[in-house]
């Protein structure tokens, strides 16, 4: 790691526009420039929309990555490419920035939500992973350097929404490109993307112990070999991407190797329990099927606490994973990357225990005319009860995907903007008259947007009787009012910082010959 001088550290957090740019993962200079002319030239109606979705709030002024919310709190993290920023989402259909800290990172894309009793207090914090680079006028400033391993894991405190400042940070011996809490609302235990640097061929990932939020640390998995050892995953192949973790003492990890389930009831010593095999490893040689072209990219097992092994696939049986898997190396937007699902058929650890049912590319969805230059893969996802996900799909726009029979997914709504590209989508959590999450999802989907922010969506989903409008007990006092759309803006001059966006490589920089 390099500290940087105060005037190197102010370029990178001023305009760095006038850098050149080779291609690069999520987009060239080109297409940038281009969405961001559209913007700025008034292009800010849907272009495309379908009559279960409508869009309720437009939040312009951040280059939007990967956001998170809190459990304890209505409070929603966004990262972006130049701050992380803070909303109160007390009133879900008009989030207010109520904090922001100005900090150049890329990629840091899944911030994730961390929460901790501490005394009488909750500890709020946001993780960033440190994948490229990461510098911040609160702190001492830094460049990572990926390929020699340089990586970080950073501790935004947010106790005070109103403050977001860097708490803490700590080296990583794996790769940080994505970090996850074990538990949200007790999280001790932090698990990164993972790599193979450490042995060449065996992928591995770092814990983290955040038992002191000040002073958190990694933890050895083998104290008696000098160093500190990183754990083994098989799901990494050549890059491990995300951990997913469920209610029933389960972790998911993806990667470049498949999707592999781990025993995380011990979270300092997982144990593999289930994996997709040959089918889900991009790099195993005979693997052709088309499930994992490049890398599994983040997972979600719906209902996993009823899961029984042997029993036919359903969301009832806890038996189905939901997969993304990225393609970023495919520039046609009817191939780039799918969503899929998967058959969980045995928790006992053997080979290929998680065998493939469905996958849905975008032209799959037949949802509109496939956007012409743009990439279109499918990214970043998040699971209503429902039954529907919401998928980000870069230019491909916002898709909600029912799954209720997860041998044949299917569309049940886009939004698709002229100058968009959408890296994620969450469903907004039902929170109660203290603030709590229950568990429970609104029908407001809140999509991140590289070009256009952060986006609020109505979706029409089954069950709440309501249609493609706000749940009217969403609205300040049960009333029911209309809202009306809050008045659009270009991206403010720290945007400027998605120009570094393009001098950089992200996935390549993981990816080992």
């Amino acid at each position: 790691m390099r500290i940087l001088p105060a005037a190197t550290a102010a370029l990178i957090l001023g305009a760095s526009v006038a850098l050149t740019s080779p291609a690069l993962a999520h987009g060239d200079r080109d297409r940038m420039d281009q969405k961001r002319s559209e913007y700025d030239a008034g292009l800010n109606a849907p272009v495309v929309m379908s009559d279960s979705v409508s869009l309720v709030d437009s939040n312009p002024g951040s280059a939007g990555i990967s956001g998170c919310f809190m459990k304890t709190a209505p409070l929603f993290v966004m990262s972006g490419l130049d701050s992380v920023v803070v909303h109160d989402v007390s009133n879900p259909l008009d989030p207010q920035r109520v904090g922001t800290m100005p900090s150049a990172q890329f990629e840091n894309e899944a911030v994730n939500c961390g929460e901790r009793k501490v005394g009488k207090s909750t500890q709020r914090f946001a993780l960033i992973g440190v994948d490229l680079y990461q510098a911040s006028p609160d702190d001492i400033t830094h460049v990572n350097e990926p390929v020699t391993g340089d990586y970080e894991l950073i501790v935004v405190d947010v106790t005070d929404p109103t403050n977001p400042h860097v708490r803490s940070r700590v080296p990583s011996t794996t790769s940080t490109h994505t970090v996850s809490c074990v538990v949200a609302t007790d999280c001790r235990y932090v698990y990164s993307a993972g790599d193979a640097r450490q042995v060449r061929g065996q992928g591995s990932f770092s814990i983290f112990d955040l038992t002191d939020l000040d002073r958190p640390v990694e933890v050895d998995s083998d104290p008696a070999t000098a160093g500190i050892q990183p754990f083994r995953s098989d799901a990494v192949g050549w890059g491990g991407h995300k951990w997913n973790f469920d209610g029933a003492g389960r972790g998911v990890h993806t990667g470049a190797g498949g999707s592999y389930i781990y025993d995380v009831s011990n979270p300092i010593k997982p144990v593999e329990i289930a994996n997709t095999g040959a089918a889900g490893d991009s790099s195993r040689e005979g693997m052709t099927n088309g499930f994992n072209n490049f890398i599994h990219h983040n997972s979600f097992h719906p209902n996993a606490a009823a899961f029984r092994p042997d029993a036919a696939p359903s969301l009832q049986n806890g038996n189905i994973l939901l997969v993304t898997e990225e393609d970023y190396e495919d520039p046609d937007c009817s191939t780039a990357g799918s969503f899929q699902t998967w058959h969980i058929k045995r928790l006992d650890g053997s080979d290929g225990s998680i065998v493939p049912l469905a996958k849905v590319e975008l032209a799959d969805l037949g949802t509109y005319p496939l956007p012409v230059g743009a990439f279109c893969s499918a990214h970043w996802f998040d699971y209503h009860q429902s039954g529907i996900v919401s998928v980000g799909y870069y230019g491909g726009g916002t898709q909600f995907i029912d799954v209720n029979d997860p041998l044949a997914p299917s569309s049940h709504g886009f939004a698709w903007f002229g100058a968009s590209e959408v890296w994620d989508s969450y469903w907004v959590p039902v929170y109660n008259s203290r603030g709590v999450a229950t568990g429970k999802k609104t029908n407001l989907a809140y999509s991140v947007d590289l070009v256009r922010g952060l986006d609020v969506l109505a979706v029409d989903v089954e069950g709440d009787s309501v249609g493609a409008v706000p749940d009217p007990t969403l609205l300040p006092g049960g009333s029911g009012t209309d809202l009306g759309l809050t008045e659009t803006a270009p991206i403010g001059a720290l945007g400027a910082l998605g120009a570094l966006l393009v001098v950089m490589r992200r996935r390549r920089v993981l990816h080992q010959d």
